[in-house]
């Protein structure tokens, strides 16, 4: 399963949660700016770990982060 099929809010919590930089959330959740980088512009999947993590940053529940495209899948998008 390819990104396309796993979008996200990250940049728009980022922004509501004081407008946290990119390192600053990599840091919390123990990755590279480079990893929050590709999993904002869908270029990477994280893992159900690290999802959970993210999640937990912002103090919402994993598909307020995440969202799962099922057409994509069906259209053979991902």
């Amino acid at each position: 399963m390819s990104a396309k099929c796993i979008s996200n809010n990250i940049r728009v919590l980022r922004f509501n949660h004081g407008e946290m930089t990119q390192q600053q959330l990599a840091e919390e959740v123990r990755v590279t700016r480079q990893t929050i980088v590709a999993i904002e512009k869908n270029k990477y999947s994280p893992s159900l770990e690290l999802a959970f993590r993210i999640a937990h940053v912002f103090n919402k529940p994993l598909e307020e982060v995440f969202i799962y495209n099922p057409e994509n899948e069906k259209d053979k998008k991902c």
